[in-house]
């Protein structure tokens, strides 16, 4: 069985159950992290003397006995349920426990194969520590500076020449684009104090790529701007784009570094084609270029979800077999 871990109503999960509905595989689950208060939906014995059990947005309870694969995709949210509680302390103890409980059970119990694990998943996320991973397994990174100091920016632009600023981690809400810094000292000191961001050279060139690694297969799309910030204006031009073998190689090194099984991809060709590494999102969003491409990109993920489990499901009775009958005393 194939489990994602998801919020209620989430997009890429429900594409992908319907494509597994449409091929009559019954094994894929959906389990609402948000939707765990207000039910009975999981169930966890330190002694194994009952099988763990999540309950599915669908109200079915399954076994993480059954389980194979656990696509990790959206785990971070409050629960629905608590939203009306108007006691914060109420609001963050349903909240903490339910996120604690779900992920504390499923790294006790869970032994079948991650899509990917949390903790990789998390480490990954960090955008300097993927920025060096990068760097390390040879791709060419931006130069890149993060500071509160006004000065220290105003001194990397001279060094650099054009530089763009961008958040560590963000926040929930609209999308904060990157944005060029011409002049630091038109900007009020207090904005830089406020809280680190990261700096970096501006890469030339028209050409970003969005590269879906689902394994080890990529699906690439080339979008063509001369905006800095591809994503608010998908009336570009956009294309699939040929992963070259070199790319391929630095790409499957950098995912097997920061133990990685998917990954969206953000990579920007300068104008002599150099890939230029900016960031790797664990559980980036790809559904929308399915039909901008006409690549069933749903489908390919659910082959490579099925693809998991199956080597889950040999790799387990390969250890079962190798540990031979077991006696009782």
């Amino acid at each position: 069985m194939i489990l994602a871990i998801s919020l209620k109503d989430d997009l890429h999960a429900l594409a992908v159950q319907n494509e597994a509905r449409r091929r009559g595989y019954r094994d894929f689950r959906i389990v609402a992290c948000d939707q765990l208060s207000g039910r009975h939906s999981l169930s966890w014995h330190a002694h194994g003397e009952f099988p763990t059990t999540l309950r599915t947005s669908d109200g079915t309870d399954v076994t993480l006995d059954d389980t194979s694969v656990i696509w990790w995709r959206r785990v971070r949210a409050a629960q629905q349920a608590a939203e009306h509680r108007s006691n914060e302390s109420e609001r963050n103890l349903i909240n903490n426990d339910c996120r604690g409980a779900l992920a504390g059970v499923l790294s006790a119990a869970f032994h079948g194969r991650w899509i990917s694990h949390p903790d990789a998943t998390d480490r990954a996320a960090d955008k300097l520590y993927q920025l060096a991973v990068a760097q390390q397994a040879g791709f060419r990174v931006p130069r890149t500076l993060v500071t509160q100091s006004r000065d220290e920016v105003a001194a990397f632009l001279q060094r650099v020449g054009r530089i763009i600023v961008k958040p560590v981690v963000g926040a929930t809400g609209p999308l904060m684009f990157t944005q060029r810094i011409d002049d630091p000292y038109a900007i009020p000191e207090e904005s830089f104090a406020a809280c680190p961001a990261i700096y970096q050279e501006y890469i030339e060139g028209t050409d970003h790529i969005r590269l879906n690694c689902f394994g080890d297969r990529m699906y690439a799309a080339r979008l063509t701007t001369s905006a800095l910030d591809w994503r608010a204006d998908l009336t570009i031009p956009i294309s699939p784009w040929n992963v070259p073998d070199d790319t391929a190689h630095l790409v499957t090194e950098v995912q097997r570094r920061l133990g990685l099984r998917m990954g969206a991809i953000d990579l920007k060709l300068t104008p002599s084609g150099e890939p230029v590494w900016l960031e790797v999102n664990p559980q980036g969003q790809f559904l929308f270029l399915e039909p901008l491409l006409g690549i069933p990109l749903a489908a390919h993920f659910l082959d490579f979800l099925i693809s998991s489990a199956h080597s889950a499901t040999s790799a387990r009775q390969l250890s079962r077999d190798r540990a031979g009958p077991q006696m009782s005393g």
